[in-house]
This record gives C-alpha cells, sequence and structure tokens, in this order.
C-alpha cells in the first residue's frame, strides 16, 4: 500500500464495482415484475460472487509472495519481531472479501442459505476493512491520518448500509447508495495515492499544513458528489434503456397482433 500503485488498485476494485452496481440495481429495479430477469439476476449475483472471492484469492496472493512479501511468515526467523504487518492486514482484509464472494456463491446456488446472510457477510468485510484501516495510520503526519479517516466515513458508512439490507431485502435507496459510497472509495483510493505518492513528480504536499486538510475534506465531498452524480445518470441512462426496450416489445406485439387479424380476415373471406 505505501506506493501509488498499492492504493490505485484496490481504488480500481471498487470503483469498478460501484460502476457495475450503479447499473445491475437500477435494471433489477426497473425489471422486477419480469420472471425471466429475475432468474437472470440470480445468475448475475452467483457470477459477482466468483469474481468476489477470486480477486480475493488474488490480492492475497500478491500480498504475500511480493519479492518483498512475508511468504506466510508471520515472525522472523529469530522470532524476535513480526514480518510485514501491512502485508498481512491487506491480506486479512482481502480475506474477509474472498468469504463473502464464497457466501454469494452459496447463496445464489441450489445450497439453502438463509437470505440475507450474503449481505451480512458483506458487511462485515467491509466493517474489518474500515476496522483495519482505523489503526493503519497511527503515528503518521496530520494529512495522511486524515485523508485516511476521510475514507473511514464512506467505509463504515457503507458497511452500516449493507447491514440495514439484510432486514429491508431489495431496497433500491439503500442499494443506490452503498453503490455511491463504493465508487467514493474507489476515486478516494486514487486520491489517497496522488496526494501522498505523486506518481508523476512534482512539488510533495506539505503534511502538517491545516490548510491543506482543509482542501482535502473539500475534494472528499467533491468526491461524494461525483459518485452521486455517476450514479443518478446511470440510473437515467438503464431507465431509458428499459422504456426503449418495451416501446420495441409492445410494437412488436402490436405488429403480430394485426397480421394474425389480417390473417383472420383473410381466411374468413376465401370461405
Amino acid at each position: 500500500m505505501a506506493n501509488f500503485k498499492g492504493h490505485a488498485l484496490p481504488g480500481s476494485f471498487f470503483l469498478l464495482f460501484g460502476l457495475w452496481w450503479s447499473a445491475k440495481y437500477p435494471l433489477k429495479f426497473l425489471l422486477k415484475r419480469n420472471k425471466c430477469s429475475r432468474l437472470c439476476f440470480e445468475r448475475v449475483e452467483l457470477a459477482e460472487g466468483i469474481v468476489k472471492a477470486v480477486f480475493s484469492l488474488v490480492g492475497i496472493l500478491a500480498e504475500q509472495f511480493v519479492p518483498d512479501g512475508p511468504h506466510l511468515h508471520l515472525l522472523s526467523e529469530d522470532r524476535q519481531s513480526w514480518v510485514k504487518l501491512m502485508n498481512w492486514q491487506h491480506s486479512t482484509m482481502y480475506l474477509f472479501f474472498g468469504i463473502s464472494g464464497i457466501i454469494d456463491i452459496l447463496t445464489y446456488s441450489s445450497l439453502r442459505i438463509p437470505i440475507g446472510l450474503d449481505r451480512l457477510i458483506l458487511s462485515l468485510a467491509v466493517f474489518m476493512e474500515g476496522f483495519l484501516f482505523y489503526f493503519h495510520v497511527q503515528n503518521r503526519p496530520p494529512l495522511d491520518q486524515h485523508i485516511h479517516s476521510l475514507l473511514l466515513t464512506a467505509v463504515f458508512g457503507g458497511s452500516l448500509i449493507i447491514m440495514m439490507e439484510v432486514f429491508l431485502r431489495d431496497n433500491i435507496i439503500l442499494e443506490l447508495f452503498r453503490t455511491s459510497l463504493a465508487i467514493l472509495q474507489g476515486t478516494w483510493f486514487w486520491q489517497i495515492g496522488f496526494v501522498l505518492y505523486p506518481p508523476f513528480g512534482g512539488p510533495e504536499w506539505n503534511e502538517t499544513d491545516h490548510g491543506n486538510i482543509m482542501f482535502i475534506t473539500l475534494c472528499f465531498c467533491w468526491h461524494f458528489a461525483v459518485a452521486m452524480g455517476i450514479v443518478a445518470i446511470s440510473y437515467t441512462l438503464m431507465y431509458w434503456f428499459v422504456q426503449i426496450k418495451s416501446r420495441k416489445a409492445s410494437a412488436m406485439e402490436l405488429g403480430q397482433l394485426k397480421n394474425s387479424h389480417v390473417s383472420l380476415l383473410n381466411g374468413s373471406d376465401e370461405e
């Protein structure tokens, strides 16, 4: 994590999931009366669980077996010090998201899993992410601590929203709010990378300047506004898409009815 790529990678993960949810949940809501679409979305949830589990496994392996990684060693050879605890923290975070992916797979497979367990485990995974990050930035410069604490706002907020989904299943408001927080997490990870580890060089940020802390707080609000705007635009596009498809389907049905009516008239004339 202590570099730009280490923040861009999880940022891309959350951003991609957020963008995917911004299209999936509006479509699911707008097509909820369609039985065929409901079965289709269950398969989508199953595939999403597989992707989540695979990505988590890749994350764990990457954290453990990079050249300077701990390689599954928690203590040094002389047993006098810990080995790469930061990598172990990240591996633990990926572990809980992997468990969430496995529960998703079991929920939408042939096994009978209690409804809501998938949301409960996902909420726990997001909470563990925030819990680990809370103790991740102790004794760091003020700007570093502040920019990560803003991330915790999105993380713990997302965990709370997902926990509410355990009891309020398929609530489109909660789903869209969770989506906006996922997008916010993704873009904010990128923002942290640009602030703390500028990829293109340039002057470094003064991490003790109060003005920088105030500006970063403004940036976080702007990121949230953009995230909500993305969700709103995506919902509008999905609404238009469904409306266009519905009109085309209605036109085809009307054309078939007209053709069948004409055929009946022709048949009666021949008689």
